[in-house]
């Protein structure tokens, strides 16, 4: 029989690898009542591990709407997004149609685009437009040619509802590199905007292959809105600085997993 402290060392594994637990699979799992499960799961809580939610426990973070500003998550994990954009851009093949989701790191995959020829770039992104747009104007030879979905903007810079659902559903792109607000193997990929989550389905079934770029961060956020499963991902890029453990999680759940060294 596992002692209290040995017990919630696993279950906060456990959520850290999945993201979330319900207490009736802890139960089955350890052999326990109800109940001393969640007295470990407050005391998880108590230590400022983990958030109950109904029926278990989720990793704990901000709520699930919260949405911090494209400026705030530019100056996160800067180094470990420009590796996880050096490898994301080797897949993107000369001449082909790109998209690019909104957000810092698929920025960071966007300024790596600039040297590859004959491109074309389809963005919801705001400053990922304003990017491409003032490397043109300076002259850039090989700056990809541009196409801005559209739509209403959120607070991540994100042009989102009909018209950029509407915008997108009619084109057809080689591949897409896709940043997540949150991902974990229960929800999959996560964002706090409803209107984002649509918008990045119509960026999935637009795609004929979708790569994801996410560091070690992401894993274990959950936005309020799920808009894709692990299974749907072609490629999932991250770093090193993820547990072996959530490795392999991905390693089984997406066509192809990528592992770079973490920065810093």
């Amino acid at each position: 029989m596992l002692l209290a402290p040995q017990r919630q060392a696993l279950i906060l594994e456990a959520i850290r690898r999945a993201g979330a637990v319900r207490v009736a699979e802890l139960v089955e799992q350890f052999g326990v009542s109800d109940m001393t499960i969640r007295r470990d799961l407050d005391a998880l809580v108590r230590q400022g591990a983990v958030q109950k939610v109904h029926g278990g426990a989720m990793a704990a973070g901000a709520a699930s709407t919260y949405e911090p500003g494209f400026d705030a998550k530019s100056g996160l994990e800067e180094a470990t997004k420009a590796a996880l954009a050096d490898a994301a851009a080797k897949r993107v093949e000369p001449g082909s149609v790109v998209a690019l989701s909104a957000g810092t790191t698929t920025y960071a995959v966007a300024s790596r685009l600039l040297e590859i020829p004959e491109l074309t770039v389809v963005t919801n992104s705001l400053p990922i437009a304003d990017l491409l747009w003032a490397a043109g104007r300076d002259g850039g030879e090989a700056v990809p040619s541009l196409l801005l979905t559209g739509g209403a903007p959120t607070r991540s810079a994100a042009l989102v509802g009909a018209l950029a659902d509407q915008t997108i559903r009619s084109l057809h792109v080689d591949l897409l590199i896709l940043g997540v607000h949150g991902v974990c193997e229960q929800a999959g990929l996560t964002t706090p905007n409803l209107a984002e989550a649509q918008t990045n389905r119509a960026l999935i079934a637009s795609a004929r292959r979708t790569v994801v770029v996410a560091d070690h961060t992401k894993w274990g956020v959950i936005g309020l809105s799920s808009f894709a499963t692990l299974a749907e991902i072609d490629c999932f890029v991250t770093d090193d600085a993820l547990p072996a453990t959530v490795r392999n999680v991905l390693a089984d759940a997406v066509g192809e997993l990528v592992v770079v060294p973490a920065a810093g």
